[in-house]
C-alpha cells in the first residue's frame, strides 16, 4: 500500500499544479490516464497559474497529495458553499491512476467537509463522461438531476461537441 500525505497547497505549488491539471485533463499527457478530456475538448489547457492563484485564495482551496511529502501525485479543489464542500478539479497523474489516489482524495475531501461542518460534498462532471459518472457512483456520488452549461470560451478549451455538466452529490 502506497504512503500518501494530504496538505494544502500553496503558492510554491502553482507550477507543479498547472502541470499535473492540464495534464490530467487534456492534450497528449491525458490519453496515459483511464480518465481525461481530450477527445471531447480540444486544446492542452484546463488551467493555468492566474485561476489556480485566484483559487488558492479561498480559505479551503486545493489538497494535495503527495508521495513521501515531495511529489505531487494528485490534487483537489475545495470550496464551502453554506452547508455544502464543492469539490472541483479532481486530478490525478496519469501515470499514475488507476492505483487509488482518486478514491483517496475524494475520501480526504469528505473528512475535510465533515470536519469544517458540511452535510454534503457535490460537483459537477461533463455528461457525457459515462465512465466517470460510473466511478463517482461506485463512490457513494449521486446525480441530482441538475445540469449547468458548460463554459464557452477559448480558456477551457474548444468543445468538439455540445457538452453540459450535471451535478452530483453524497451526503457526508
Amino acid at each position: 500500500m502506497e504512503f500518501l500525505t494530504f496538505q494544502t497547497a500553496t503558492a510554491q505549488d502553482l507550477p507543479a499544479l498547472v502541470a499535473l491539471v492540464n495534464n490530467a485533463y487534456r492534450g497528449s499527457e491525458a490519453r496515459h490516464g483511464w480518465t481525461h478530456e481530450a477527445d471531447l475538448i480540444d486544446g492542452s489547457i484546463r488551467t493555468n497559474e492566474a485561476e489556480l492563484t485566484e483559487l488558492l485564495s479561498n480559505p479551503d482551496a486545493m489538497l494535495l497529495a503527495a508521495r513521501a511529502g515531495t511529489d505531487i501525485v494528485g490534487c483537489v479543489y475545495l470550496e464551502k458553499n453554506g452547508s455544502e464542500l464543492y469539490l472541483g478539479m479532481l486530478s490525478v497523474n496519469p501515470r499514475q491512476q488507476a492505483g487509488g489516489i482518486g478514491r483517496k482524495l475524494l475520501l480526504a475531501s469528505e473528512e475535510h467537509a465533515r470536519r469544517i461542518g458540511c452535510r454534503a460534498v457535490v460537483m459537477t462532471v461533463i455528461s457525457v463522461r459515462a465512465e466517470l459518472i460510473d466511478w463517482y457512483k461506485r463512490n457513494g456520488y449521486e446525480p441530482t438531476g441538475e445540469t449547468e452549461p458548460f463554459p464557452e470560451g477559448k480558456h477551457f478549451g474548444i468543445p468538439r461537441q455540445s457538452l453540459e455538466f450535471i451535478v452530483m452529490r453524497k451526503s457526508v
